[in-house]
């Protein structure tokens, strides 16, 4: 099996109207397509939802579901709240720079923009609580080899010991030693 691309992601959301006219609102994304069922063609289950899907660029397409028949949305209380994010490529710093502050304009609290060395971001919460982040790269390529040529003996070094490897301690200290 070789995946060609994603085809959409879903996620949940607490009103679809709602959901939709935000990303409009404020990541200028296209709604693209309703889904509305009684039952759910997977499982026969009576579970009567909509799906919405918006345009995310690129053939991306970012989907949610709303269940009125369902208990209220909630998230994974063991796992952190900072952990489980959509993060949105943009394509310059002015980009993101612009969209936090029509977010900001529009009443969103954002946090950042971080500095991760190889892309900057900022982040903030969907009025359904899913964590959302808009990032920019600025790793070079000479940040990228070095990453990629560690990338396995830091996987095998975290398999052994769950401690951060220092393989890429030039991200945080700001050296770009070996």
């Amino acid at each position: 099996m070789l995946v060609q691309s994603v085809h959409h992601v879903a996620y949940r959301c607490k009103d679809a109207k709602e959901t939709v006219e935000w990303y409009q609102k404020h990541l200028d994304m296209k709604f693209i397509l309703a889904i509305a069922e009684n039952e759910v063609p997977s499982t026969k289950a009576p579970d009567p939802y909509m799906h919405v899907f918006l345009d995310a660029g690129h053939g991306n397409v970012l989907a949610f579901f709303e269940l009125p028949s369902q208990p209220p949305m909630d998230r994974d209380h063991n796992t952190p709240a900072w952990v489980q994010h959509l993060a949105l490529k943009v394509d310059s710093m002015a980009t993101l720079l612009a969209a936090k502050d029509k977010l900001v304009a529009g009443g969103v609290d954002v946090l950042g923009p971080i500095d991760h060395t190889i892309f900057k971001s900022i982040y903030f919460f969907d009025p359904s609580g899913h964590r959302l982040e808009l990032a920019v790269d600025c790793g070079t390529p000479e940040m990228m080899q070095k990453l990629d040529s560690v990338k396995w003996d830091m996987l095998e070094e975290w398999s052994q010991t769950k401690r951060a490897p220092q393989h890429a301690a030039w991200m945080h200290d700001g050296s770009m030693a070996s």
